[in-house]
């Protein structure tokens, strides 16, 4: 049994302390923490809460999930591992024109592979 649970539901309004303090009704809590967006800074909406033994995790589960932190419920879970993300910064590949047939362009001027030299003079 794992002691790190996932908390979702959380008001944007809800910190890493109000987080811990809130949890401390079940046991201690070793981390706890409110997931927030890189770019503008404000919370996701979900957070990770570490117990210091599985029983507290337990009982945090059975005593907390659905209970109402910061005026909303909250769902209580076990955390499950992160999952391996792929790649960099690619994003799948957009902006950067079209695919091997697309005349469409955005950067390589509005060609094709065909419109290129077709292996002769062409004058």
């Amino acid at each position: 049994m794992a002691n790190k649970l996932f908390v979702g539901g959380l008001s944007w309004d809800t910190t890493d302390d109000s987080l811990r303090t809130f949890f401390s009704q079940a046991g201690t809590v070793a981390s706890a923490s409110v997931i927030s967006d890189k770019f503008t800074g404000r919370s996701r909406g979900f957070g990770f809460v570490e117990m210091s033994t599985d029983e507290e995790a337990e009982k945090a589960k059975t005593e907390l999930n659905g209970k109402e932190l910061d005026g909303r419920a909250i769902a209580v879970n076990d955390a499950r591992p992160q999952e391996q993300r792929s790649g960099g910064g690619n994003f799948g590949g957009g902006g950067q024109g079209g695919g091997y047939n697309d005349r469409r362009g955005g950067g390589g001027g509005g060609h094709d592979r065909r419109d290129s030299n077709r292996g002769g003079n062409r004058y």
